[in-house]
């Protein structure tokens, strides 16, 4: 979480976060928060910004990992071990990359749904009917924006899987076939590769790009 943003003393904050940490309770985390002036409503922002610079990163890794897949094609079988373990250290990257990208989008639901349900409940709070509706009026278009952004988000999510499992086949085949017939296996199954991790690229950029939408509007909001 981007915590400068707050403008809280650090003191504070690490007590915050050593306080989540120790509880594991998002609702406490919530309610502590709120105490210092930080809100829900920023914990979203804050949460969906985290969550589009994962996928940036893990989009750059994903592209990085198809490189070594084509500069491993282009080397002697005697210098196939070498490749093997930089292909292995990518994948391994990727898979850390991956489950940062489903962390932070779990975070995301978790304060959306929080949000969510706490601004449904105060709209009963209102006694002038006029703010009521016009509260209501943003809750629902809040809820439509979100719905699109963590569409793309699972989307993008959803194609990391098929991605990895194919990496991770490969890897292990080569690690045990440091020979021309891995090379052979590798380039057989390329064109595949590329295009789950070029769809892959592809959901995240449009995920990357909602969540820049939803970030804007939450700011005109």
């Amino acid at each position: 979480m981007n915590l400068r943003r707050f403008q809280a003393p650090a003191r504070i904050l690490a007590w915050l976060l050593s306080l989540t940490f120790l509880t594991g309770c998002q609702t406490a985390y919530y309610h502590t928060m709120e105490k210092f002036g930080v809100h829900k409503r920023d914990i979203l922002v804050d949460r969906v910004e985290e969550a589009r610079d994962s996928q940036q990163e893990a989009k750059e890794q994903f592209r990085s990992a198809l490189q070594r897949f084509n500069e491993v094609l282009g080397v002697q079988s005697g210098a196939l071990e070498e490749q093997y373990n930089k292909l292995k250290a990518e994948l391994d990257r990727s898979e850390a990359k991956a489950d940062a990208v489903r962390s932070r989008i779990d975070d995301v639901e978790d304060v959306a749904g929080a949000l969510f349900d706490e601004w449904k409940d105060e709209l009963e709070q209102y006694s002038n009917a006029s703010l009521r509706r016009d509260s209501q009026a943003k809750l629902e278009r809040t809820r439509r924006q979100y719905g699109q952004l963590i569409g793309a988000m699972k989307r993008a999510e959803e194609r990391i899987d098929p991605v990895l499992s194919a990496f991770r086949d490969q890897v292990l085949y080569l690690k045990h076939n440091l020979n021309a017939q891995a090379i052979a296996s590798l380039k057989g199954e390329l064109k595949s590769i590329e295009g789950d991790i070029g769809s892959l690229i592809r959901e995240m950029e449009r995920s990357i790009s909602e969540a820049d939408s939803f970030i804007s509007a939450m700011a005109r909001d």
